[in-house]
């Protein structure tokens, strides 16, 4: 699987996570090419459903990037995504998909360095899982 390139979508709150990729890209810093940054105003607004989506559509894993506890703009939204996210990881591993393909990550707007190595980082991992089961099932079934 030495060929295998992780597509990872990451839903990244627009005042931090977003804001640490902007500034990874400012700094030059590299991160895989697989990765897929959606902003969205607060990680509290990524509903389970989008997650599961971004899986169903062939992603092999899925990152909601966030604030720091106590830094979310819009109070909790960042402790609400943590919980859809632990839930997703029980539900994920029940369904023989793995719960290794979803996290959640905190980081701070100035944090690009932090925003680069959690991708590549995650890419590692997910590329150790393999393809998603879900995608592969897909081109078996066409």
């Amino acid at each position: 699987m030495s060929d295998f390139e992780p597509v990872v979508v990451v839903f990244a709150c627009d005042y931090c996570a977003y804001t640490a990729a902007d500034v990874a890209g400012r700094m030059n810093l590299e991160y895989p090419a697989g990765i897929r940054i959606v902003r969205v105003p607060c990680t509290g607004k990524v509903d389970s459903l989008y997650v599961l989506r971004a899986l169903e559509k062939g992603a092999d894993g899925v990152l909601v990037a966030g604030c720091l506890d106590g830094d979310c703009h819009f109070k909790n939204g960042n402790l609400r995504a943590a919980a859809r996210v632990k839930a997703l990881k029980r539900l994920l591993d029940e369904i023989n998909i793995g719960s290794g393909r979803v996290e959640m990550v905190q980081m701070s707007a100035g944090q690009g360095a932090v925003f680069a190595e959690t991708a590549r980082n995650f890419v590692a991992t997910v590329q150790e899982l393999g393809p998603n089961p879900i995608k592969h099932a897909a081109s078996q079934a066409a």
